[in-house]
């Protein structure tokens, strides 16, 4: 993604602290960024609709309708990538926000420099993914997918996945048979300035599992290389 990519892009920015929201503001409008404000939960959903942004920068500590419940109106309908600004810090925090479907987050107080190069992290791996798989790809006769149309069927019926969930299986079925390691899969899912952040992967792949294996704990499909990585099932060997 380069600079002239990048000022097409509008950020969504939801804080209730107007110092907050201008600081936010100025620093992406010099990285060649469009930003709409909202200043509370309800303005933001209605930002959504008519500002259609391409990212949002969403505080979690605003009154009303605090980010958690905002993100969940917002995953109701969009998988636009969000990042949780958090003043606290705490892994409760990050982990519930990634959960309930967050790209990122940011704990204040943070710099420019932290916060540009956390939003083009994020829209660079929100890009519509290239591979080389094309068509339904039928693991067995439990699971199907067709990255095409983005869509996974288990047991003939669609699996909803979050926009990293999706990315990650597609990192995964693409090398079927190979261990992607856990930096190679940090860098290819999250971006590279992500390295340092191997919890990322350990709570996506049991997402993952939670979703699609028959017993989560004995996996058939995403396989842990003890110590190196992860591997899905080469099932195309399998097939032959």
């Amino acid at each position: 993604m380069n600079d002239e990519t990048l000022k097409r892009r509008k950020i969504l920015v939801v804080d209730d602290e107007e110092r907050m929201v201008r600081f936010i503001r100025l620093n992406l409008e010099h990285d060649g960024f469009v930003v709409a404000e909202a200043f509370n939960g309800k303005q933001a959903l209605q930002r959504l609709r008519d500002a259609t942004p391409d990212l949002i920068l969403l505080d979690v500590m605003m009154p009303d309708l605090d980010g958690f419940e905002v993100l969940q109106m917002i995953r109701e309908t969009s998988n636009v990538p969000v990042i949780m600004l958090t003043a606290k810090g705490e892994e409760d925090d990050r982990v519930r926000g990634l959960e309930l479907g967050a790209d990122d987050y940011i704990t204040k107080p943070f710099s420019p420099r932290e916060m540009g190069s956390r939003v083009k992290a994020v829209l660079r791996r929100s890009e519509v993914l290239a591979g080389s798989m094309h068509g339904l790809i039928q693991v067995d006769e439990r699971l199907k997918m067709d990255f095409d149309r983005r869509e996974i069927w288990l047991e003939g019926k669609i699996v909803k996945l979050r926009p990293t969930e999706y990315r990650m299986l597609f990192h995964l079925v693409q090398n079927a048979g190979w261990v992607i390691s856990h930096d190679q899969m940090l860098t290819k899912v999250w971006g590279y300035e992500y390295r340092e952040e191997p919890h990322y992967v350990r709570l996506y792949i049991n997402y993952l599992r939670q979703k699609l294996e028959q017993d989560p704990a004995n996996p058939k499909y995403i396989l842990t290389e003890r110590g190196v990585g992860y591997r899905f099932v080469d099932f195309r060997r399998e097939q032959e």
